[in-house]
């Protein structure tokens, strides 16, 4: 299975998809977002995510506030009035696409509005990233995946069977091109809640479909070991800096995390290797260095029966290998061998 976004292919044998989540971490400036684009290409990231949304489409006015974000923001207020002050204004997209661009980097951002920010966001996005708020919303899914790009969807909160109808519900408009992200939907989360052997379960039960993470943890642990188990696409929430006002400021990774964590991710492969047990080409240069030989532990005349007490085991490898040591001890010298030359067979 494989995917491709932009000019992106996304596989279980390709490097994981990187998705910088700046979400609302610009705070409504634009000098922000597009620091932000700049930040998430140092980091090496392949994509960077907004969020696409007007607050009245996404809640009610007397919505609450989820608890982790009163708590992120230390001030209680409706969750439509926080939102309106996060909202990407239309005028901003083409500066930040334009600038996305330049640097080379993918724009994502989800469309977070239901029907109205799909279609503003179908000519200017390769692929839609749904939210796991979103996951069991089969309306605005179906129409989305209508439009025949790559589905991805955040899984936090959902039970498989939830999964499963929201996979149901774009393959029904004959489009396959699915990726599952797991997930928790805590801000930051803890490590107990993390759960990565959900990850692999998705990955067993939808074979015919990609899953990946998308991380709500503090620091870099959790997502690189969700590499590990194969995950096709990591996400990351990142913020210029934690101690803005904002709802996910906090729990988001800084610039220079976000770069320790894409830096690691780019070894893991070359950490693994191809599983061949061989020495390297510098560990052949050293290993006559390190090895070791057998040698006279002390002058040994010709016709002398070899003792334990006559030879040793040292430094340099090049002589005979130690694997000849109990051939040797009770044979005959056949010359004569001064203190720590190489016996030889």
């Amino acid at each position: 299975m494989q995917i491709k976004i932009s000019n992106k292919l996304i596989s279980y044998n390709n490097q994981p998809f990187i998705i910088a989540e700046a979400g609302v971490n610009h705070n409504g400036r634009l000098d922000l977002a597009l620091k932000l684009i700049d930040a998430a290409k140092e980091a090496g990231a392949d994509a960077i995510k907004f969020q696409t949304f007007k607050a009245s489409e996404v809640v009610t006015s007397f919505g609450e506030m989820a608890d982790y974000q009163k708590k992120n923001i230390n001030k209680k207020t409706s969750q439509q009035a926080m939102l309106k002050k996060l909202e990407l204004p239309d005028d901003f997209y083409d500066p930040i696409i334009k600038h996305c661009h330049k640097k080379d980097i993918i724009f994502l951002s989800t469309p977070h509005g239901n029907f109205d920010s799909v279609n503003f966001l179908s000519k200017l996005v390769p692929a839609f990233k749904f939210g796991s708020g979103d996951l069991t919303n089969i309306p605005v899914l179906k129409y989305a995946a209508k439009f025949n790009k790559p589905m991805i969807l955040g899984t936090g909160m959902a039970t498989l069977k939830e999964v499963e109808q929201a996979i149901n519900c774009i393959k029904s408009v004959g489009n396959n091109k699915i990726i599952l992200l797991h997930c928790t939907t805590n801000y930051p989360c803890p490590v107990e809640e993390v759960n990565l052997n959900a990850m692999k379960t998705m990955q067993k039960k939808f074979v015919d479909i990609l899953v990946g993470y998308s991380d709500h943890t503090l620091g870099v642990q959790v997502p690189l070991m969700a590499v590990l188990l194969r995950a096709s696409v990591v996400e990351k929430h990142f913020t210029l800096d934690k101690k803005m006002k904002g709802p996910d400021h906090k729990a988001s990774a800084d610039p220079s995390e976000l770069k320790q964590l894409v830096s690691a991710i780019r070894n893991i492969p070359i950490i693994l290797g191809d599983g061949k047990k061989r020495p390297t080409p510098e560990e052949i240069k050293i290993l006559s260095n390190v090895r070791k030989s057998v040698v006279a532990a002390r002058n040994i005349v010709k016709g002398q029966i070899i003792k334990k007490s006559d030879i040793a085991i040292k430094r340099p490898g090049n002589g005979l290998a130690p694997i000849y040591y109990d051939k040797i001890v009770g044979s005959v010298s056949k010359k004569d061998f001064h203190l720590d030359e190489f016996i030889t067979l």
